[in-house]
């Protein structure tokens, strides 16, 4: 039963926030915290060694030294999904960690069962801050405008490669921040099915992360997000 459980890195150069996320999580009893570390280095080196399903980072650091970490740890595991915490959750806060392809960026005053809550559709392949796109115009705007001085963004109309309907279907999905289940139940097909259609999506956008997809065919007008 242990090795079903959800495990759980939480880092922060803040003792009293790391034990503070430690409470919050003590009561989920399918969530297992494996490591409450300081930022740092070492951090990379223990996830190679013992990968949690979910991280946890603090990024009010003066030194941006947190978003930084974020970054590397997708960069490192792709399949780990992170959660930014900052005490002062605003567009400019959100844009950043949509730039790291953070999972989710919540604000530090969250309740328990909102952490847990967070944490579990994360590690069941969520991506709650997809749906900042939709209620938060001024984000989804800034986005595609750094997507768009991307040199090797520059000529996407030209390289990508036309989505199927069905693609297009699940990508709107994906934008309304369904997870691959859900996605499954309402078209009435299998998740491994959905999973593949999710890798073509990808590779047909030139796309690293599925928030990356959703924004290039907003920009495309392939979907919407009114």
């Amino acid at each position: 039963m242990e090795k079903n459980k959800i495990r759980v890195l939480v880092v922060s150069r803040q003792s009293l926030i790391r034990h503070g996320i430690a409470h919050s999580l003590d009561s989920a009893e399918q969530v297992e915290i494996i490591d409450s570390v300081e930022v740092s280095d070492g951090v990379l080196d223990s996830i190679d060694t013992s990968p949690p399903d979910v991280a946890i980072v603090d990024i009010d650091d003066t030194n941006e030294h947190g978003l930084m970490l974020a970054r590397r740890i997708r960069q490192r595991s792709p399949s780990i999904g992170v959660i930014l915490l900052t005490a002062n959750l605003n567009d400019d806060q959100l844009f950043q960690a949509l730039k790291v392809q953070a999972a989710a960026c919540l604000d530090k005053e969250i309740g328990s069962d909102e952490l847990v809550m967070a944490v579990e559709q994360i590690a069941s392949g969520q991506h709650p801050i997809n749906e900042s796109l939709a209620v938060r115009p001024r984000v989804a705007e800034k986005v595609l405008s750094q997507f768009q001085k991307l040199s090797w963004k520059s000529d996407a109309e030209d390289i990508l490669s036309p989505l199927t309907p069905r693609e297009i279907e699940i990508l709107d999905y994906i934008a309304k921040g369904f997870l691959n289940k859900q996605i499954a139940i309402e078209l009435g097909i299998s998740e491994q099915t959905i999973k593949n259609h999710v890798t073509s999506i990808l590779r047909k956008l030139n796309a690293n992360a599925r928030t990356e997809a959703v924004v290039l065919a907003i920009k495309q007008g392939v979907i919407s997000i009114t």
